[in-house]
């Protein structure tokens, strides 16, 4: 009878002949860093000190491939204030810490603007007028980020080239009988920035974000977020993903992903 181990041996040569076939963006085993992201934000909502507040920064340090399993997500505020607050947040498996985060939480209180020049900026064309999502990128799973969110796109797609404009809901609570917070609707969607924009073909390329940070005028209001994504390979090894993000009503900020660029071995 042939030995287990090369039986096990060919297995494992055959499955990286079909990954150099048919690459994926990332490794099967982890998941897509939005979900995480908004669980830290929710995290930090949770522990800010200011009752009318609104997180107006918020970055996080991606420290590894963030796995599919449980995870733990702590925070506290590390610099109180009666205006504005720092909160930092950990996200942890057992084996450590995979994501950290730092946020600007500022009070909130109506001004009068009238005296002031404001940039117009009217309300973009909602997710009516935009087509559903052809396809998502493999993942080696039938169900999970591609499943959980709904995507429609006004420019661009997820598998073309080049800058994108898509509107993103949740299909799903990110916690079991929770009602999804706006900041948390931004969060899942804002790290499909460099995924809806590529400008390189991925089953040549990796563009991996190591950070993601997201500024916030206002809160979104409604459930649909809208990603203006453009990504800046350099020939150097390092890029930047950028997005303009909306509602419906128009701006509420911006996103960006520093992305380290390499060919596929």
């Amino acid at each position: 009878m042939p030995r287990r181990g090369g039986r096990l041996l060919r297995l494992r040569r055959r499955a990286l002949r079909r990954e150099r076939a048919h690459p994926r963006p990332w490794d099967p085993n982890a998941q897509h860093a939005g979900p995480p992201t908004a669980l830290l934000g929710r995290a930090v909502e949770r522990a800010g000190s200011i009752p009318e507040a609104q997180v107006a920064r918020i970055t996080f340090e991606i420290l590894r491939p963030i796995p599919i399993a449980t995870l733990t997500a702590t925070a506290e505020v590390v610099r109180a204030g009666r205006t504005v607050e720092l909160v930092e947040a950990v996200l942890s498996d057992e084996q450590g810490e995979l994501v950290r985060a730092r946020a600007w939480r500022v009070r909130t209180a109506e001004v009068d603007l009238s005296g002031g020049v404001l940039p117009d900026d009217p309300p973009p064309a909602g997710p009516g007028s935009a087509r559903p999502a052809e396809a998502f990128f493999p993942t080696g799973h039938d169900t999970g980020y591609h499943t959980a969110m709904e995507v429609r796109f006004s420019a661009g797609e997820f598998l073309r080239l080049g800058p994108a404009t898509a509107w993103m809901r949740m299909r799903y609570p990110l916690v079991a009988g929770e009602e999804p917070s706006p900041l948390a609707r931004v969060l899942v969607a804002a790290d499909s920035g460099n995924g809806i924009s590529g400008t390189l073909d991925y089953r040549r390329y990796l563009f991996v974000n190591t950070d993601l940070t997201v500024n916030l005028i206002r809160p979104p209001v409604g459930q649909w977020v809208r990603l203006e994504a453009v990504t800046h390979p350099q020939p150097h090894g390092v890029g930047l993903a950028d997005a303009a993000l909306h509602d419906e009503r128009g701006r509420i900020g911006r996103s960006t992903q520093t992305l380290v660029v390499s060919e596929r071995a």
